[in-house]
């Protein structure tokens, strides 16, 4: 790992908050994730299972976790089972955990070796009513690989046929949507690192460059600043490409009097920062360039003003999506006629905005939360509102990430430019 160590406290607590939901007697069992072959003998590089992640701290592969809180046996109630280092191994892939290591990591106590954890399991099962195994049930995901997670199912129910199993992932995405302070403080970390590279890249982008420059630039100072890496493969759109939400190419040419759409985050002890943020390559906006923009931020104003517990996701968009028709009328994309023909379905505004404003943040970029169900103080959402209009060639999306609290949010963002005349004056400097 590139980043300092975390205190463990963070994991302890949310082993207590999962095994605290737990129906008596039960035991819960967590898998990593799989080593993917790309071509001949090379790995996509591995990332660890999130909900293991979440409740360890253990990035390293073949590992597991056993939660059996009623276990006679106080030593065995949280178990962390690692691979057991190998010198041939090492030799060619490194250190792998110690004992010792892997306690400081996680704040688990008894740590046993994969290849000795059969015999102790078997054990275990025969003294429990109920088995919680994992599953992938983020509403996003369209893989339908079957995973270490899902082969595992099938080897415990050929097994243990009698037993009562459950579903550990139904607790696990109510848990992880409310972030505790212990994760917000890591999170901060990756907005903090995210801020140095933005602040960097205002004082680089200039006419003639590339969009992979910029992205190079960015990769660069999230690195030197101990993150892992990027949270997503990062949007580097200039001119007409910011209207494709998820453009990866970034190989294009920044030019004079085009804006520039950048969606990035840095990664961080396991859990993302998302931010977007959308500036002229020559340093100064158009009248217009700048109307766009301030309607955009008008928007995200007004979402955060709302996006507070009590609200659902869906009828917070609702809410946006009328702001939006009366911003969108203002500015000149939307007539009276428009929006006398609009249906439910098929909102007028949507032409020039056509996604979601908020989504669910931490261990995955898209992370997991309810939509309809009520928010609640300790979820982390970003706010994004973006307009997009195909005939100006124009595309602008301003996005922050916001902690909810009791009496509304807290905007970890709120140190990083985000006016207009903010970001000219910053791209002045250079």
């Amino acid at each position: 790992m590139k980043h300092l160590p975390l205190n463990n406290k963070l994991f302890a607590e949310n082993r207590k908050r999962f095994t605290k939901e737990l129906k008596p007697n039960s035991i819960a069992i967590f898998n990593s994730n799989d080593e993917v072959p790309v071509n001949g003998d090379a790995l996509y590089k591995f990332v660890q299972n999130s909900d293991l992640y979440w409740l360890t701290g253990i990035e390293q592969e073949d590992t597991m976790l056993v939660l059996f809180p009623d276990n006679p046996d106080e030593k065995y109630r949280e178990v962390l089972v690692l691979v057991r280092p190998n010198e041939l191994k090492e030799k060619w892939d490194g250190h792998r955990l110690r004992v010792e290591e892997a306690q400081e990591i996680s704040g688990i106590k008894t740590i046993v070796w994969l290849d000795s954890l059969d015999a102790l399991l078997q054990m275990w099962i025969h003294l429990a009513d109920n088995i919680y195994l994992n599953t992938n049930e983020n509403d996003r995901k369209g893989s339908a690989l079957e995973t270490r997670d899902y082969r595992y199912i099938q080897q415990l129910k050929q097994r243990y046929p009698l037993h009562n199993f459950l579903r550990a992932a139904k607790i696990t995405a109510a848990l992880r949507a409310v972030k505790t302070a212990y994760e917000i403080e890591v999170v901060q970390q990756a907005v903090d690192i995210t801020e140095k590279a933005f602040r960097r890249i205002l004082q680089f982008i200039k006419p003639g460059i590339f969009e992979y420059e910029i992205e190079a630039e960015i990769i660069h100072e999230f690195l030197r600043n101990r993150s892992s890496g990027e949270a997503y493969g990062s949007i580097i759109a200039s001119g007409d490409r910011a209207r494709t939400l998820h453009y990866i190419f970034n190989n294009g040419e920044c030019k004079e009097g085009e804006l520039i759409l950048m969606d990035f985050g840095a990664r961080y002890g396991g859990y993302n920062a998302d931010l977007t943020r959308t500036v002229p390559v020559s340093g100064k906006f158009t009248k217009r360039q700048k109307e766009v923009y301030n309607a955009c931020l008008h928007l995200h104003y007004y979402a955060a003003s709302i996006l507070k517990p009590g609200i659902t996701i869906n009828d917070y968009h609702e809410k946006v999506g009328d702001e939006a028709t009366k911003v969108f009328q203002k500015i000149g994309l939307l007539t009276k006629v428009d929006i006398k023909n609009e249906s439910p379905e098929n909102r007028a505004y949507r032409k020039f905005l056509y996604h979601g404003i908020s989504h669910h943040l931490g261990i995955d970029v898209h992370d997991l939360g309810p939509k309809a169900e009520p928010l609640k103080a300790g979820m982390l959402l970003t706010i994004e509102p973006g307009i997009y209009i195909e005939e100006e060639h124009l595309g602008i999306r301003i996005e922050n990430n916001y902690w909810l609290t009791k009496n509304g949010n807290k905007d970890l963002f709120k140190n990083i430019p985000i006016t207009a005349d903010e970001i000219e004056a910053l791209m002045k400097r250079k």
